[in-house]
């Protein structure tokens, strides 16, 4: 007895790109300084650490996963005399918007690679399309500076224009259905977070991981520079290793070796392989 299954054996359409520790903003350093910042006008000092735990993430989740350390939660108790309500969280992040908009265009930078990789997927013509963490009035910000600066991506949907930002997959469907673009095995999800992985795991597409210029090392170009060779590999393996096992198809270093993996994952697709 034979059973018959449907598979695309098509090239690459659409590649889904994060934004801060991706494409722009080496290090992934807008949104922890201004974490950090936050949280020390409310008498609750945080480390980068706690900052950076909910990355990825829309930006009021964020402040939540945060609050969720314990040793955030007790310090909250300690200032404030409770453990932090969602009235806390609501005002937190009504306090986070403006700062975050006003560091934003200073984080705008693409990461080195970046336009050479946006120039290949073009001349392949493949779609670029872009998810993030940052809600509209943010993007409103950072994407125009970005352009004046080379980057700008076929698309953007951020967390407030679908019901649910990361881990859930609307942001991807909803740039998929903006860019005419099907079926799912033909897409690629790139991010430099856990949340970007495990939100294109969700939408059913092919999952790479960013780990040198994102936030799981979070480090500037200047202090990789300053670390010996072991201390780089050792972060490095670090990154890699907690991307794979978020269940990363493919861990790069950064936006610049993009083309590689794609061209394998080509030659999957055309063997019939899925995401799956």
């Amino acid at each position: 007895m034979f059973t018959y299954r449907r598979t695309y054996r098509g090239p690459v359409q659409a590649v889904i790109l994060d934004w801060a520790g991706t494409t722009v903003d080496f290090g992934s350093f807008a949104p922890t300084a201004v974490f950090i910042r936050l949280f020390e006008s409310q008498g609750v000092a945080i480390t980068a650490t706690d900052a950076r735990s909910g990355m990825g993430l829309m930006k009021k989740d964020h402040l939540r996963t945060i609050l969720s350390r314990p040793s955030v939660a007790e310090a909250w108790k300690v200032a404030h005399g409770s453990y932090a309500s969602e009235a806390d969280i609501d005002n937190l992040f009504e306090n986070f918007v403006p700062m975050q908009i006003d560091v934003l265009k200073e984080y705008a930078e693409p990461i080195p690679g970046c336009l050479e990789a946006i120039d290949e997927l073009r001349e392949s013509n493949i779609k670029i399309g872009s998810t993030t963490g940052y809600i509209r009035s943010m993007m409103d910000v950072l994407a125009p500076v970005a352009k004046e600066k080379g980057y700008d991506p076929d698309c953007i949907v951020c967390p407030d224009e679908v019901p649910a930002g990361r881990p859930f997959p609307w942001m991807i469907y909803q740039n998929l259905m903006q860019l005419d673009v099907y079926p799912m095995q033909s897409v690629v999800k790139v991010g430099d977070t856990l949340a970007d992985i495990e939100e294109g795991l969700n939408a059913g597409v092919w999952t790479v991981g960013i780990s040198l210029t994102g936030n799981l090392i979070g480090l500037s170009r200047e202090q990789l520079a300053e670390l010996s060779d072991e201390e780089q590999l050792s972060a490095q393996e670090k990154a890699e290793d907690q991307l794979y096992r978020a269940g990363a198809h493919y861990v790069i270093d950064g936006i610049w070796d993009l083309s590689s993996v794609l061209k394998e994952i080509n030659n999957r697709l055309s063997a019939g392989e899925s995401p799956a």
